[in-house]
């Protein structure tokens, strides 16, 4: 994935979309032709639909189309990566986030979700007033999004994209599906909102686990230029001292990334 431009000059499906049409065209032409080889012919069927599935279900996979895992070349050149923060905006944790952010000097995407940013709308201004960006994490956060249809997919990312972009006057320019999981509607979706669809290169899962040292040990071992970092606000785990655990994290990131003579960029600065 070479090109950072934002907009695309039109949609084509990926390769292996093509070839699962390929594939289905040749087994009914085949099945029509032959029809004893029908049983073979529905097993290969099967097995690329089972392709298709496990694709949408590998959250960094690029098999049914575009997906930032990383950031484009000259960003990392430069000794940038990005820290991405979802799930929010919560009451609660945002705030304590945004002041720890300013203190560190470290600039963010937080992928809000549309609903919740409706509840609060003022901090998803603040966000954006502190210097960071917003994204689009969806209206509903469905943990069945996966399973969405083009229709109702589009209509859950175009209203959050609504909402995002009238409270912070800002229009999101990337997207990121409940859990990374998707299907082959996502990318045909995302072009014609003009989006891109951005995932990470590692994790904390930092939802699950309270353990500062594991989060901080599963986000920095290779950590390195163009990386994109994922860590969560909204339903975040708390540390055993009761503060959420990207509280611990954050500190840690930075100092590694000042080590390494690198420093934190917004997806959108990355991709400009």
């Amino acid at each position: 994935m070479t090109p950072a431009r934002l907009n695309g000059p039109r949609w084509r499906p990926a390769p292996l979309l093509q070839a699962s049409v390929l594939l289905h065209g040749a087994a009914l032409g085949a099945g029509l032709w032959q029809p004893g080889w029908w049983p073979w012919l529905a097993g290969g069927v099967v097995a690329n639909h089972a392709a298709v599935v496990a694709a949408g279900l590998w959250p960094r996979s690029q098999w049914l189309g575009e997906n930032w895992v990383r950031l484009p070349e000259a960003a990392a050149a430069r000794g940038a990566f990005a820290i991405t923060i979802d799930d929010g905006p919560d009451p609660e944790r945002t705030p304590r986030v945004l002041d720890l952010l300013d203190e560190l000097g470290a600039k963010a995407s937080f992928f809000c979700i549309g609903r919740r940013a409706q509840a609060q709308p003022a901090l998803c201004r603040a966000i954006v007033a502190r210097g960071h960006r917003v994204e689009n994490h969806g209206q509903s956060h469905s943990n069945a999004f996966s399973l969405f249809g083009p229709g109702r997919m589009r209509r859950d990312i175009a209203a959050a994209q609504a909402a995002l972009s009238d409270i912070t006057g800002q229009a999101p320019r990337f997207f990121r599906p409940t859990a990374g999981l998707s299907n082959p509607f996502l990318a045909p979706v995302l072009h014609g909102l003009g989006l891109r669809h951005a995932s990470w290169t590692r994790r904390g899962f930092d939802t699950r686990t309270g353990d500062p040292a594991t989060v901080q040990r599963r986000l920095l071992r290779g950590f390195a230029a163009g990386d994109i970092l994922l860590l969560h606000d909204g339903h975040a785990a708390r540390a055993p001292d009761g503060q959420p655990v990207l509280l611990h994290a954050l500190p840690a990131v930075m100092a590694e990334a000042r080590r390494l003579g690198l420093r934190p960029e917004t997806l959108f600065q990355s991709f400009e």
